[in-house]
């Protein structure tokens, strides 16, 4: 598992911790930046799913069920060393609200708070899996629509070799989320904080998010698409509010 767990810039005298979740087909590379971003007394901290990067030997999830109970396992390194917040982007912030669920039921400490960002709610599972991206798309059809999103750098478009390492991870991801159910009545208690972007394809995702907010809910809507502008992008942690200091005292 200790490579399931990336920190581009250690802070062994860090308070907090930001662990990230990636997005369908993500690694941690998006993420690296972020740590530069973060105030002095947080360190970033980034899973990396199965079958990719670092753990590129090892085999893909084989199902949701394996992927939330493998990410389970690197939270449960993080929470033990110093009070965390959790971040999921797209199909992170699903992967997010399930580990938080688990996590208040009694599996490990759970997030200072949880932010889900470009992310539909869990309770849109039906109309996900009825929509692009989907595991059966054409190849053609995944790539435009990663390239259109800014997922995939146009530069890759031009390496064979590197959009069918690309594609596969994109669809082994895409065939997990596909199998996700949600369970009526399944709330957090935990702060959840919405981000979203004010041009992305999602339908009202703070209406669709707040009844699963037991407890503080916030939604702030960016600048940009699914992943936001560039300039927002890069600096992202800016906008998650548990991180600001005054929300530290």
């Amino acid at each position: 598992m200790s490579r399931a767990l990336f920190h581009p810039l250690p802070r062994p005298a860090a308070d907090r911790t930001l662990l990230c979740l990636s997005f369908c087909g993500g690694g941690t590379a998006s993420f690296r930046p972020w740590a530069e971003a973060l105030p002095p007394d947080v360190e970033l901290a980034l899973y990396c799913y199965p079958g990719r990067e670092g753990r590129y030997t090892v085999p893909f999830a084989a199902d949701w069920n394996a992927l939330v109970e493998d990410a389970l396992t690197a939270v449960r390194a993080v929470a033990a060393t110093r009070p965390y917040v959790l971040l999921g982007h797209s199909m992170g912030a699903w992967v997010g609200f399930e580990l938080t669920c688990r996590l208040e039921a009694g599996a490990g400490t759970p997030p200072q708070a949880l932010v889900v960002s470009a992310s539909d709610s869990p309770t849109r599972w039906a109309e996900k899996s009825r929509r692009s991206p989907r595991a059966s798309d054409t190849d053609e059809q995944l790539l435009t629509w990663m390239s259109t999103v800014g997922q995939l750098a146009p530069e890759v478009l031009g390496e064979p070799d590197l959009c069918a390492m690309a594609l596969e991870v994109f669809r082994a991801d895409l065939r997990l989320s596909d199998g996700y159910r949600y369970r009526e009545g399944l709330a957090v208690r935990t702060p959840l904080q919405v981000l979203y972007g004010a041009d992305d394809d999602l339908d009202a995702p703070a209406d669709r998010w707040r009844p699963l907010a037991a407890g503080e809910f916030r939604a702030d809507e960016l600048p940009g698409g699914h992943f936001y502008t560039p300039e927002v992008w890069a600096r992202l942690p800016e906008s998650v509010a548990a991180l600001t200091p005054s929300a530290a005292r």
